[in-house]
Order: C-alpha cells, then sequence, then structure tokens
C-alpha cells in the first residue's frame, strides 16, 4: 500500500491538523490509510523503497516480530512528513512529537525509523504507554507533532 496524498487525514470527524499562529499543531496519526481503511500491518503494506530503507531481512521469524512496528512507524511519519508538507512546512519545522505505544519495547524500533526522518536535531519528544490504541489492537503506535512555521 502506498502513501497516499490524503494520509494525513483524520478517520472521524476532526482536523488533522490546525494553524496557531506560527504554530502547526497535528492531531495524532494512526497506521490506518484512511482512503481504505486499512490498517498498516507489516512490511508488505509500504513501499518496497520503504522496505528496504527500514532493513527487511527477508527472514520470516525476524520481519514478522519487527515488520510491524517499523512499518507502522514509518508510516505514522511519513504520514507526518506529507501532512507538514501540505501545511507548507518540512520536517525540519516539527519540534516536538508526543509518541504513544501499546508496547514500550516498540520503542528502540521507532526511534531506529524516527532518524530517517530527523537526521540532524530530533524533535523534543515524550513517550507514553496506552493499554488501548483505536481503532484495532493492530495498531502499535500514535503521533502526534507540533511544528514552528511563520506565516
Amino acid at each position: 500500500m502506498a502513501l497516499d496524498a490524503g494520509a494525513g487525514k483524520p478517520l472521524a470527524k476532526y482536523a488533522a491538523w490546525r494553524r496557531a499562529g506560527d504554530f502547526i499543531f497535528l492531531s495524532g496519526i494512526i497506521p490506518v490509510n484512511p482512503q481504505t481503511a486499512t490498517i498498516v500491518r507489516g512490511y508488505d503494506d509500504i513501499p518496497a523503497a520503504a522496505q528496504q530503507l527500514l532493513g527487511r531481512t527477508g527472514e520470516f521469524s525476524t520481519d514478522i516480530k519487527e515488520g510491524p512496528i517499523l512499518a507502522q512507524s514509518w508510516y505514522v511519519l511519513e504520514s507526518i512528513r506529507t501532512t507538514i508538507e501540505s501545511a507548507g512546512g518540512q520536517m525540519s519545522d516539527v519540534f516536538k512529537l508526543v509518541q504513544y505505544f501499546r508496547n514500550l519495547d516498540h520503542f528502540p524500533h521507532y526511534s531506529r525509523v524516527r532518524k530517517q526522518f530527523f537526521p540532524d536535531a530530533p524533535p523534543v519528544s515524550t513517550v507514553v504507554q496506552v493499554s488501548e490504541m483505536l481503532p484495532s489492537p493492530d495498531v502499535l503506535i500514535e503521533v502526534e507533532a507540533t511544528a514552528w512555521l511563520p506565516q
């Protein structure tokens, strides 16, 4: 599943993002394609170039364990990137992330992916473990972002 132009669009009745002065606030983004209402469950659900970038091994036992969180992390961060760009910014404008995990053991995998989106200076960061994620137990992560983008 390729990332659609509408990847940052909300799945319900709320704004995907809103400007307040020089700040852009993004709603939490989960790894669900809003066009098809399908959850990113692993490597097969992201573009081949992203699979390679994330280190898909082709070994079932490795890819089945790491694939879901790596693919979901990439999808969510790529959705943030496309949303920020649609607002006229870029990832370097993002200065704050709040990351919600179903399982904090996934954080090191996510952190590896995040470094690819923020190679120079990582944003200020808050990490929270939650017991439930919408809309399904297959959703492992949600990320919200704040960017500074002067008008």
